[in-house]
């Protein structure tokens, strides 16, 4: 499967985003997705998963009630609508697909999108 994300830019901290991962195929009910995010000089980080239906979604404590991940597998894309955003949220955002393993373990995903820049200035 191949990944497009999009959706990123330049807003101020307390603004929202929301970026979007479209995906090439027709098998894209079959993998979960996640999102990741790595800022200059950081390792990449999980932020957000959902599992192949979207009965179930996983986030990191850094974006607790901030953040949602959501799919439409009808359109093969999957979203991340970012709200209240930090200063310290300032990161390449990657979308990546997965057919198992850990989804908030990066190496378990197989298939990446090349990123999308989120810059938040305070």
């Amino acid at each position: 499967v191949q990944l497009q994300a999009s959706g990123g830019g330049l807003v101020q901290a307390g603004g929202s985003l929301r970026l979007s991962c479209a995906a090439s195929g027709h098998t894209f009910s079959s993998y979960a997705m996640g999102w990741f995010r790595q800022a200059p000089g950081k390792e990449r980080e999980f932020v957000e998963a959902i599992t192949r239906s979207g009965d179930r979604t996983y986030y990191a404590d850094s974006v607790k009630g901030r953040f949602a991940i959501s799919r439409d597998n009808a359109k093969n894309a999957v979203y991340l609508q970012m709200n209240s955003l930090k200063p310290e949220d300032t990161a390449v955002y990657y979308c990546a697909a997965t057919h198992n393993g850990k989804l908030i373990d990066y190496t378990s995903y197989t298939y990446w999108g090349q990123g999308t820049q989120v810059t938040v200035s305070s």
